[in-house]
């Protein structure tokens, strides 16, 4: 029963990062109650998993405020929007530390896959606008990636 609440509880996360995606594409916007309600339901995720709150809870919370202040740097330079870092840090309280790192490498190269085609579109359409990556597409990808990945790769 214990794994049928915490593939529930995935399930939500995957509907969660479907809805942030879309909405940045069509808004360039992803809302704080989105962001909240991701990382609200990291919490019964750790309990259905049996996560131990010390040290594992408490290191799963400082990883995700170590990925929130890098990138909110970024914000801070213009690279990021701040629905983004919300998503990012949200999206770490889910995540062994490990699997952070990959998310950020695979999120970075989505992004940048998503970035060229954007310009390329831009540069099609001969237009001078400057463009507004939905990152939250990037990072919803990302995640998909990650949170898939133990279940497509029974071998590992």
């Amino acid at each position: 029963m214990q794994g049928d609440f915490s593939t529930f509880l995935l399930a939500a996360l995957a509907v969660m990062l479907l809805i942030a995606a879309f909405g940045d594409l069509r808004t360039r916007e992803i809302s704080n109650w989105l962001n909240g309600a991701i990382a609200l339901t990291a919490i019964p995720f750790w309990f259905s998993i049996g996560l131990p709150v010390w040290p594992d809870m408490a290191l799963q919370v400082g990883v995700a405020f170590g990925l929130f202040l890098l990138f909110a740097l970024l914000f801070q330079v213009g690279a990021m929007g701040g629905g983004d870092v919300k998503m990012i840090t949200a999206l770490a309280l889910w995540l062994p530390a490990g699997a952070v790192l990959n998310l950020v490498i695979i999120m970075s190269i989505a992004g940048g896959v998503l970035t060229l085609a954007m310009l390329a579109g831009r540069r099609l359409k001969k237009s001078e606008a400057p463009i507004e990556v939905p990152y939250g597409v990037a990072i919803a990808f990302a995640g998909f990636w990650v949170i898939a990945e133990p279940f497509l790769n029974q071998f590992a």
